[in-house]
């Protein structure tokens, strides 16, 4: 099926969801990622790498020295791995940043996007752009209050439109939560992230929980982000057409990581913090640093200046990080 098909079929398939032709933005972008068959991560597209004909790159892009710094980080939060599985969430099929450093875990779990996740025991997650590759709700401050918006389905184009009330009790709760604003601000929210939190922090298993990705709080966003967070990424190039191509490109936003905390101390974990990237490998993963940096030669150190530089994914990423200890 071709983009213009895709597109089309995902219209169709929300306009025959909608209620009274809108749906909750939230849906179209659910859709658009996840729809059986037709969703940019259903399909066995190439999606990450620095080939022309993939659309981002992330930090498990980098290669093996990605594998040795979590891996050490990790060392750093529960001590001996060897009594830890590994469980990876959301990694894209053919990549092995963690292959020279498995052996070092008790076992070596992946999990793809959509894919159920099943914890052991004694554990330690790591997720690397996960949080934001969820469905985001997108909100209006407009006549001196909060909107949730959706989109109207049945016209010639898709066009943005106020919802008559909020989509749900968790999108109503996040309205009554969010401070004032200037009029026309936007804010986009993934809170199904949120709950994607939750069911992975479920159960009561122990260790430690590495969450990489990009992200501000709602505090942040307000003071920064008048068009939002949203964006859409193909072949390397980030647009804010968000409705167009559905299906044929990634959709995501920034995550809000002080609604997300609070779920990690919830669930029972500890020394929860957000740290940027750079932060979080220096004050964790030091000495992996320095011997990768000693002994590793130039592949190592261009590496090493990619994860951690503040102009590179240093300062873009930040790292969400607690312990739940035995």
């Amino acid at each position: 099926m071709d983009d213009a098909g895709r597109h089309a079929a995902i219209v169709d398939l929300l306009r025959r969801g909608s209620r009274d032709g809108v749906v909750p933005f939230s849906e179209l972008v659910r859709a658009a990622l996840y729809a059986p068959s037709l969703g940019y991560y259903a399909d066995a597209r190439r999606r990450v790498g620095r080939r022309a004909d993939s659309d981002f790159t992330t930090a498990a892009e980098v290669g093996p020295v990605f594998g040795e710094l979590v891996a050490a980080a990790a060392e750093s939060l529960v001590g001996d791995l060897s009594g830890h599985a590994l469980v990876e969430v959301g990694a894209e099929p053919g990549q092995a940043h963690f292959a020279s450093v498995a052996s070092r875990f008790a076992a070596h779990l992946t999990f793809r996007l959509g894919e159920p996740v099943t914890m052991p025991a004694r554990a330690v997650l790591v997720a690397n752009e996960l949080l934001d590759a969820q469905p985001f709700h997108r909100y209006l401050r407009t006549g001196g209050r909060w909107v949730e918006l959706g989109v109207r389905t049945d016209g010639a184009a898709l066009s943005v439109v106020p919802l008559a009330a909020p989509s749900g009790p968790a999108s109503a709760d996040f309205i009554a939560s969010l401070p004032a604003a200037e009029e026309g601000w936007l804010l986009d929210a993934p809170l199904e992230a949120e709950g994607l939190l939750r069911s992975l922090l479920a159960g009561g298993w122990r260790g430690a929980a590495i969450f990489l990705d990009y992200g501000r709080t709602v505090a942040q966003c307000l003071e920064s982000s008048p068009a939002g967070t949203a964006r859409a990424y193909r072949r390397h190039r980030m647009s804010g057409e968000i409705l167009e191509g559905l299906g044929s490109q990634d959709l995501t936003s920034h995550v809000l990581w002080d609604r997300l905390e609070p779920v990690m101390r919830t669930a029972g974990f500890s020394e929860v913090k957000v740290d940027r990237q750079e932060a979080f490998f220096v004050l964790k993963a030091g000495r992996a640093m320095e011997r990768l940096a000693a002994m590793g030669g130039p592949e190592a150190l261009g590496a090493l200046r990619t994860l951690t530089h503040p102009a590179h994914y240093g300062f873009k990423f930040q790292v969400l990080h607690g312990v739940r200890p035995a």
